[in-house]
């Protein structure tokens, strides 16, 4: 039997005492206690042995545990942990696994432990998580489908200029499409970034954006030099609804995984990009990815099967529609008068297509940018409620 648990360490001190005394027989004493005599003298062994602190409880478990992960394998662990402090367990174990499938390494809970151990882990604090809601979005269904491109929020450098990178990655295999030193939010720096990818990588279905700039203004139309050329190529230009960038989560994650490259810049904008472009490289060939099963995303994406084409297309308007050309002051004339469109898009043509009695929506490609009616002599925007014609299905 046991000690009375409620007073377990004034029990084992009466025990020792009665026992050191003599008078009464270990065999009594056992029984006056109720415990067993082997218990009665292994109490007393470790008193002789270790004085009061004998008589303390000890850790009930083995000396040696069987399945003990092997120190090279938790040496190996530890040391790529400290080459990549930003790579969590599981895609610490899916890397050494991918290199050396032999080798029985261990969960990745195990491995967490280990890093835990070894101090490489920093407790996360918690982060308030806003529930999505806004306007449906695309969803990407294969490789090219849907782009996401944002500026990362800027860091001061020591060269003199702001590092604010502009990023694309492809939504359905999460592939680093381009990443760029870029100083500004200029269409100016954009432009080259995007020309680039459309040349290495082919064009994308969709384009998702917020709503600043060099992506979109606040016009009527919120077309820009940038947004335009998407527009002639093919390319839906998507935008997120304002103050919800949870609609764009995955690039945004992805922004906080870029800290590792950009922290602290480097000293000139030429480093700075080719510690980006090595980043880029490692990020689609060697990173395992969670959303991909802990594949990188280069073994995912493949190039779109639509090229940059050689020359801009035209525009192919419907038959009867009023074809306008852009004035170099961004107006059109229309019923007499000039009303303005857009200065993003000067010297094109514009499609006016009436819908209603005397009712025109204003096309520029096959996107709807504004109406006309004889209630104003104003562009009016679109209401939001009506899709944009030629729009990709949506997924709730």
């Amino acid at each position: 039997m046991s000690w009375n648990a409620s007073n377990v360490m004034d029990q084992r001190v009466s025990f020792i005492s009665a026992c050191i005394g003599g008078e009464v027989s270990m065999t009594e004493l056992c029984e006056l206690y109720s415990i067993s005599r082997v218990t009665g003298y292994k109490w007393l062994r470790r008193y002789r042995e270790e004085g009061a602190d004998g008589l303390c409880d000890r850790s009930s478990g083995p000396h040696a545990h069987g399945r003990r992960t092997p120190e090279a394998i938790v040496d190996a662990l530890v040391s790529l942990r400290r080459q990549r402090p930003n790579w969590g367990p599981r895609k610490l174990v899916a890397y050494l696994c991918a290199k050396q499938p032999g080798v029985p390494w261990p969960s990745p809970s195990t491995a967490g432990e280990i890093l835990r151990r070894a101090g490489l882990v920093t407790p996360r604090r918690k982060r308030r998580r806003t529930p999505q809601t806004g306007l449906p979005l695309t969803e990407p269904l294969y490789p090219n489908h849907v782009w996401a491109a944002d500026h990362k929020g800027w860091v001061a450098t020591t060269y003199g200029a702001r590092l604010e990178p502009l990023t694309v990655t492809d939504g359905f295999s999460r592939y680093l499409v381009a990443l760029s030193a870029t100083q500004t939010t200029r269409a100016g720096e954009a432009h080259p970034l995007f020309h680039r990818a459309f040349e290495d990588h082919g064009l994308p279905d969709v384009i998702r954006t917020d709503n600043g700039s060099p992506f979109a203004s606040a016009s009527v139309t919120g077309l820009t030099s940038l947004s335009a050329h998407w527009t002639r190529l093919g390319i839906r230009h998507e935008r997120i609804a304002l103050g919800k960038p949870q609609q764009n989560g995955r690039h945004e994650r992805f922004h906080l995984t870029l800290k590792e490259a950009m922290t602290p810049p480097e000293t000139s904008q030429t480093a700075q990009q080719r510690r980006f472009d090595l980043y880029r490289q490692d990020y689609n060939t060697q990173r395992p990815h969670e959303a991909l099963g802990q594949k990188p995303p280069g073994h995912i994406y493949r190039p779109s099967a639509r090229p940059m084409p050689a020359r801009t297309p035209e525009p192919d308007y419907p038959a009867g529609s009023q074809v306008r050309r852009i004035r170099s002051n961004g107006e059109i004339k229309w019923k007499g008068g000039l009303v303005h469109i857009s200065s993003a898009i000067i010297a094109d043509r514009v499609a006016l297509i009436e819908i209603d009695n005397d009712v025109f929506e204003v096309h520029f490609y096959n996107r709807p940018i504004g109406r006309l009616d004889p209630t104003s002599d104003k562009l009016q925007p679109i209401p939001q409620h009506q899709p944009e014609k030629g729009q990709f299905q949506q997924k709730l």
